[in-house]
């Protein structure tokens, strides 16, 4: 295969890449309006295509992603927890919040073709 064919086939591969990146992002969004069950669907798809991205700018992506849900469910979890003590809803509220940032620096950086910066 020449290098023009092989750098070429990368870039498909990458592009493909990129978009499987923002269905998760999106999972994630659409968790805010059906229970969760999209962040897990996301999450299901980073393990599951981690291999692909690593050595790549998307690996940050991906990372950050699993992370967005990790944070998720810990704050989900310590709300639930909390809730009868008064302090639950400022935890889901907290949580939101981290949540919907990590989704908009994620997704800008991804439309930038860059990096995540933690």
């Amino acid at each position: 295969m020449s290098e023009v064919s092989t750098s070429q086939t990368n870039g498909d591969r990458l592009q493909s890449l990129k978009k499987l990146t923002v269905a998760v992002y999106l999972c994630q969004v659409l968790a805010f309006a059906f229970a969760g069950v999209p962040l897990l669907v996301g999450v299901a798809i980073n393990f599951m295509k981690r291999d692909e991205v690593q050595g790549t700018w998307l690996e940050s992506h991906f990372d950050w992603q699993i992370k967005t849900v990790w944070i998720a469910l810990a704050g989900l979890a310590l709300s639930g927890l909390t809730f009868e003590f008064g302090i639950g809803f400022f935890i889901l509220i907290a949580t939101v919040v981290l949540m919907v940032y990590r989704i908009v620096v994620g997704w800008t950086a991804l439309n930038s073709d860059k990096p995540v910066r933690e």
